[in-house]
């Protein structure tokens, strides 16, 4: 099951949270927490709670937001060297998703940080912004100034 951690303005146009209390993440990358830039159109920014990682995507339209998101993170995956077997295992695993407030404090601040980032690129395409945002040092990765590009690989690597 994935598990998205979404902010209330997010939670505003894909749903109330749904997510019962014993239930985890099954996914190999564990929790994405989401938000929306309110650009035009709107996009939504998903980032992995363990490696720091952005994808971005249109959000229109909302109701299939998370599917499309789950298979963005496929593609990313492939690209980065996951092997076909753990894309496709994290595929199944996305296919059941559960929607939750915010809980992590540095993640939601490293969307914030990512949003700030953005802003001042707004404009380019959104792979370009992605793959631009997944190279900025993130301080909170291990306790070290690496990349979230980096450490989703190390974590892919496991």
């Amino acid at each position: 099951m994935m598990i998205v951690r979404a902010t209330k303005k997010l939670r505003d146009r894909i749903g109330a949270p749904d997510l019962h209390a014993d239930e985890q993440s099954t996914t190999a990358l564990g929790e994405w927490y989401a938000t929306r830039f309110a650009w035009r159109p709107d996009v939504l920014l998903l980032v992995n709670e363990t490696t720091l990682l952005p994808i971005l995507l249109p959000l229109a339209p909302a109701a299939t937001a998370l599917p499309r998101a789950a298979d963005r993170i496929a593609a990313i995956m492939a690209a980065y060297g996951a092997d076909n077997e753990l894309v496709a295992a994290e595929v199944e695993h996305m296919s059941n998703r559960r929607i939750a407030p915010t809980a992590n404090r540095s993640v939601v601040g490293i969307m914030t940080e990512f949003t700030f980032l953005a802003e001042r690129r707004k404009g380019r395409e959104l792979d370009d912004l992605e793959a631009w945002l997944a190279g900025t040092p993130c301080s909170p990765l291990y306790r070290t100034h690496t990349t979230s590009k980096n450490a989703f690989r190390h974590r892919l690597a496991r």
